[in-house]
């Protein structure tokens, strides 16, 4: 186990690297340069000036040359210096992750949490109006836009009603934390009614294929309980599916939702993301996008080693 962690390190490092470099090439690739954005905002700027910013900035270089420098630097710590916000990456990225990880990390759970429930309920079931019903609300979920939603959770609670925040993150000069509880609410519940149905879905067909097998059959033969078959036995074997989708939904933890903080004007990865993609910001775009990467083939390997502790068949000796 411990070998073959070790090798899997070795590994996502290698894809890092790898990774880093297609980001910078795409990005470097891109029309323009961040001088010739500094350019437009002013137009008095002579073609010396733009020659001596581009000296400085590195950007008159080769694409490989200067793709080294910044790989040098990003080894020692130094992700560079966000060109779009005027500070260090680090602390651009670090209050937006803070963010997106209350935000997506809340409605990740709820929406498995409910999803564990009406999948099982619906799996021991099937055919059933129960099991239709949960089919019905499911595709239902899967079929909604998220913008569609954030809107009518919009106008029924915060314009309407009069409950909720639309927007932010909390009120002007702090309000506490049931202050930001209250504004976490409405995007929350967008991100969970639109991951509800696939969750719900995966759950449902996971179940049925567990508690279709001989050794449930056995179990219930030897007078096993209900709840001791469904919690013990089949949920065991249905999470070994469900712990794939879960590690490839991991990244979206970190890079955010766009949509949804766009509609609610939250400050999170994703609308960061997209500003330092169409800016040209380099380094807050390379950091971005390798924390989602690394991210993401992180959970890939915890999923690996939780196989092992779901079934006893599964060795990486």
């Amino acid at each position: 186990m411990i070998r073959f962690a070790a090798i899997r390190l070795i590994e996502i490092a290698a894809m890092l690297a790898l990774m880093s470099f297609v980001i910078y090439g795409l990005i470097g690739l891109m029309p323009g340069d961040p001088i010739d954005l500094m350019r437009s905002a002013d137009p008095h700027a002579s073609a010396a000036d733009l020659a001596r910013l581009k000296a400085i900035y590195g950007v008159d270089r080769p694409l490989v040359e200067r793709y080294l420098a910044w790989a040098g630097a990003a080894v020692s710590g130094n992700l560079g210096y966000s060109r779009l916000f005027a500070e260090p990456v680090l602390a651009t990225v670090l209050p937006r992750l803070v963010n997106s990880l209350l935000l997506m990390g809340s409605s990740f759970l709820l929406a498995f949490l409910l999803a564990l429930i009406l999948g099982i309920a619906a799996a021991r079931r099937p055919n059933s109006r129960l099991d239709a019903t949960v089919n019905l609300l499911s595709f239902a979920g899967i079929s909604m836009p998220s913008f569609w939603l954030a809107l009518l959770l919009i106008l029924l609670f915060a314009v309407e009603l009069g409950w909720l925040p639309a927007s932010g993150i909390g009120a002007a000069g702090g309000g506490g934390f049931g202050d930001r509880v209250r504004h976490l609410v409405l995007p929350v519940a967008t991100l969970s009614l639109a991951n509800l149905g696939p969750y719900t879905r995966f759950v449902r067909a996971a179940m049925r294929d567990a508690l279709a097998q001989d050794h449930i059959r056995t179990a219930r033969a030897k007078g096993a309980g209900e709840i001791r078959v469904v919690i013990h036995h089949a949920l065991r074997s249905a999470l070994i599916p469900l712990v794939t989708i879960l590690a490839l939904s991991c990244g979206g933890l970190v890079s955010g939702a766009l949509v949804t903080e766009t509609m609610f004007a939250y400050p999170g990865m994703g609308k960061l993301v997209f500003d330092a993609v169409m800016g040209n910001d380099y380094n807050l775009a390379l950091a971005t996008l390798l924390l989602a990467t690394a991210t993401t083939m992180a959970a890939n390997l915890v999923a690996d080693l939780a196989y092992a502790w779901l079934d006893p068949r599964v060795s990486y000796r």
